[in-house]
């Protein structure tokens, strides 16, 4: 199938072919009749993405704040590596989707194939979107005036925090689509409506739907006060770059009225606009609450109606029937109707067009889940790998390591990312189901990069069809999920190789200190700085991610035992308290090991940021080895060794050179299972005693 994206390093706007994404749980897949075109939030990140990178940087300061203090602890080069990284990824375009239901996910209700639907899925042939963020298109409302929805849900919220009461006079600065719509919904409520727009063709539209205009440019703010009068509330719905629209709005605005912001201009806010009339400001985000919630838009889990009226579902159903009513009218909007194939005269700055549609009739010329391009083969290559995951470890750090090595496959839920990763690496194959590659006989070796819930079943899958598996860590977030793999390997009718990602093991660095240290009982003590990461990230829900204890500070759990060269036999942990509930990201966990060794591992999140990420400290008869940030490792008491100074990474690079000479010479495990079995039970045993207390012995 086809889809639209943007790359916003080099300003590049892509039509791909992507293979269709899968109908995942709580979801329908639609295939597109049409889609609007949001002039104003597609057009202004099309604009950030062709401007220069110091001027990304200014429009962003807050990002640009982070960047400085990565520089301060990485080095420029290293910094300006991984920026340019994650600026050189696709960006998907579009959010007002109209088309039919082809599919249905598991624990899905309410759809039936064939349904006319609207959703917030991008400008692609085949969209797969959860449920709550998808409404039944009623009988009479023709497609194109169906995909003003979503966009008509943004005013509508922006409304509804607005609360307007009939016969109050309500300003309106933007008439774009949204602000044109927002005027239907005012009038609808009984509302007087001023409209504020320099664009003469949106004033006529707004003129035709029976309010009064202003053109911004002309006349200054007191003149507009004195000739309309005061305004009850103003609806802030403009794209625009100047710090004065939102003075202008305080300025026409009645003593102790409201202004609310929908649209995007700077939040330059200025007391004296708002402390002489007590005037309340407020921000909508999107089309309503749910927005942005993963318990709502991905797991389906609705707000009670008693409780929260009106949520993204329930506003994308009364835009709906606004539009079945003819309360809401959008046909003066429609400006062109574009066939996906000439794109590229949408985004253009001399197009100033207000409604442009989309449409994909004829199109969906493939529905297939794994695409690919001819003339790689691999019938020579003794070891032939698939990466299944596409995030942002997959672009940067593993893809990279990979480059030169047989990869046949990249593979996301979504399509999109995994083609422009397939694209960038030279990878002939993209797929969204993980399953088709499992039959490929071809494929000796999966590379498992996804979220943590999802290893266990996708490592199980492939060592029971045959593939020898590389899963990062880690390996499963609970103990069943670790016996199914313990049983799949123990089962498998052949004889394959489970690999887990402590690449640590594996680090320069830390191939020297076990060289100097010639095992023997020792204290082992290593700090990570690991910083802080959004509350909302998934790597803290325990369904997704498990929490920082278990996605990540295994790798410093693994890594004792690595360097004492013995089985961890118990655990203790403590936690640092947070209102009352012990925090999984920062905790110091004490281990036992079978011969004698104690290791202690420190894992903060709360420390700062110019601090080195990791040190780790090695003390064995009258003996020590310190070694920071992989960068320098010093010696004290050991004959012939004092320091190594090498910037050589933490062992990615040299992990995966490692698995596939492994593979390809067929010698033992790069990893012994029960060194796998042995890190992961330790990892829980951690997690169990933060919610127990005391020792916990390693099964």
């Amino acid at each position: 199938m086809k889809q639209l994206a943007q790359n916003l390093r080099t300003g590049e706007t892509l039509l791909l072919d992507v293979p269709v994404p899968l109908a995942r749980k709580g979801c329908v897949l639609i295939k597109s009749h049409k889609s609007l075109v949001s002039a104003g939030t597609e057009r202004m990140l099309i604009e950030f993405s062709k401007a220069h990178f110091l001027l990304k940087a200014r429009q962003q300061p807050d990002k640009l704040r982070m960047v400085l203090d990565k520089i301060r602890t990485d080095g420029f080069l290293k910094t300006t590596r991984s920026v340019l990284r994650r600026l050189d990824q696709l960006q998907p375009l579009g959010y007002c989707n109209v088309g039919e239901v082809v599919a249905i996910g598991r624990d899905v209700e309410g759809f039936v194939i064939g349904d006319r639907v609207v959703s917030n899925g991008p400008h692609a042939e085949m969209v797969c979107v959860p449920v709550n963020m998808v409404a039944k298109v009623p009988d009479n409302v023709p497609e194109e005036e169906a995909a003003f929805t979503v966009l008509g849900a943004v005013g509508l919220h922006g409304v509804r925090l607005l609360a307007p009461a009939l016969g109050e006079r309500v300003g309106v600065i933007g008439l774009g689509l949204i602000g044109l719509m927002v005027v239907d919904l005012l009038r609808a409520q009984g509302c007087e409506v001023i409209g504020i727009e320099p664009d003469e063709s949106r004033r006529r539209i707004a003129g035709k739907k029976g309010i009064r205009t202003i053109d911004p440019t002309k006349y200054h703010t007191r003149w507009m006060a004195e000739q309309f009068g005061e305004m009850d509330g103003v609806l802030i719905a403009a794209s625009s770059k100047s710090g004065s629209i939102i003075s202008m709005a305080a300025a026409i605005c009645r003593k102790r009225g409201k202004i609310v912001l929908i649209g995007d201009v700077p939040l330059d806010l200025r007391r004296t606009d708002f402390y002489p009339k007590e005037l309340t400001f407020q921000v909508a985000c999107a089309y309503g609450p749910g927005r942005h919630d993963y318990a709502y838009e991905e797991e389906g889990v609705d707000y009670p109606l008693p409780y929260v009226r009106w949520t993204v579902n329930r506003n994308l159903q009364e835009i709906l029937r606004l539009l079945d009513n003819g309360l809401l009218d959008v046909k003066p909007l429609i400006s062109a109707i574009v066939p996906l194939e000439k794109y590229s005269g949408i985004y253009r700055k001399s197009n100033r067009s207000l409604g442009t549609l989309i449409d994909f009739s004829g199109a969906c010329k493939t529905e297939e889940t794994v695409i690919t391009n001819p003339g790689n083969a691999f019938g020579k290559q003794k070891v032939v790998a698939a990466v299944i995951g596409a995030g942002n470890f997959a672009s940067l750090t593993l893809l990279p390591c990979l480059r030169g090595k047989s990869i046949k496959y990249m593979t996301s839920q979504g399509g999109l990312r995994a083609a422009e990763l397939a694209s960038k690496y030279g990878i002939p194959s993209v797929a969204t189901d993980y399953r088709e590659i499992l039959d490929d006989d071809e494929v000796n070796l999966i590379i498992i990069a996804t979220r943590h819930d999802q290893h266990v079943s996708i490592a199980a899958d492939a060592i029971r069809t045959g593939k020898h598996v590389f899963v990062e860590k880690p390996l499963g977030i609970d103990a069943q999920g670790i016996e199914k793999v313990k049983t799949a390997l123990q089962t498998a009718m052949f004889e394959r190789s489970l690999t887990v990602g402590f690449n640590r093991r594996y680090a320069p660095h830390i191939t020297r200190m076990r060289e100097l240290l010639e095992g023997g009982p020792m204290n082992v003590v290593i700090t990570v700085n690991a910083g802080y990461v959004f509350a909302d990230a998934w790597i803290h829900d325990s369904v997704r991610g498990g929490g920082r204890l278990m996605g990540e500070a295994c790798h410093f759990i693994d890594l004792v035992a690595w360097l004492a060269q013995s089985r961890i036999t118990e655990v203790c942990t403590n936690a640092l308290t947070v209102r009352g509930t012990m925090s999984s990201e920062n905790v110091s966990v004490l281990l036992r090991l079978a011969n004698g060794s104690a290791g202690t591992v420190h894992y903060f999140s709360n420390g700062h940021s110019g601090y080195p990420k990791e040190r780790i400290e090695v003390h064995s008869l009258g003996r020590t080895l310190i070694l920071d940030d992989y960068k320098v490792l010093r010696g004290y008491g050991f004959q012939g060794f004092r320091e190594m100074k090498l910037n050589a990474g933490k062992g990615h690079q040299e992990q995966f050179d490692k698995l596939f000479e492994c593979i390809s010479s067929r010698n033992e495990p790069l990893m012994p299972p029960e060194d796998i079995w042995n890190s992961s039970r330790a990892t829980l045993a951690a997690r169990d005693s933060m919610w127990a207390g005391g020792w916990v012995k390693v099964l």
